[in-house]
C-alpha cells in the first residue's frame, strides 16, 4: 500500500461525467472475480491531508476501502458511525459499490453551523451600520 501524505496537498475536485452508468448501492461483497479498480481514500485536517491510492476488487464498497486503506490507523478520530462520506464531494452511503478512479473522502463534522455564522455576520454588520458615521 502506498501513502502519499503532504501538509500543503490539496485535493482537487472531479467529476463522474466520463464514466457511465450510476454508482451501484447494492452493498455487494469484494472478491468479485479477479479483476481490480484503483480507487484513492482521502482524509484532511488543517494541519495533514492524506491520500492513499488502492488497488481493490471490482464490487468493493466505500467502508471497505476505507478499511482497506487503513487511513483510520493514521487518523483515528475517524468515526464512520459520525464521519460523513462521499465520493468526489457528493455524499454517498457507505455501501455504495466503488467504480475504477474513484476518490473516496471521509469529511469532517462541522465545528459551527454555516447558518447560525451568517446569521452573526449579518447582525453584527448591522450593529455596525446604525451606530456608524462619518468621522
Amino acid at each position: 500500500m502506498d501513502a502519499t501524505e503532504s501538509s500543503n496537498e490539496t485535493l482537487t475536485e472531479t467529476s463522474h461525467a466520463d464514466q457511465p452508468g450510476p454508482a451501484e448501492t447494492t452493498g455487494a461483497a469484494a472478491g468479485e472475480g479477479d479483476e481490480k479498480i484503483l480507487v484513492e481514500v482521502a482524509y484532511a485536517r488543517p494541519d495533514r491531508q492524506m491520500i492513499i491510492p488502492l488497488e481493490v476488487p471490482v464490487g468493493t464498497t466505500l467502508r471497505e476501502a476505507i478499511e482497506l486503506s487503513g487511513i483510520r490507523e493514521h487518523f483515528p478520530e475517524i468515526d464512520l458511525s459520525v464521519n460523513k462520506v462521499g465520493i468526489f464531494g457528493k455524499l454517498s452511503k457507505l455501501d455504495t459499490v466503488l467504480r475504477d478512479h474513484d476518490r473516496v473522502e471521509i469529511y469532517r463534522p462541522l465545528i459551527a453551523d454555516p447558518k447560525e455564522v451568517r446569521k452573526q455576520r449579518a447582525a453584527e454588520g448591522k450593529k455596525m451600520k446604525k451606530g456608524g458615521g462619518k468621522a
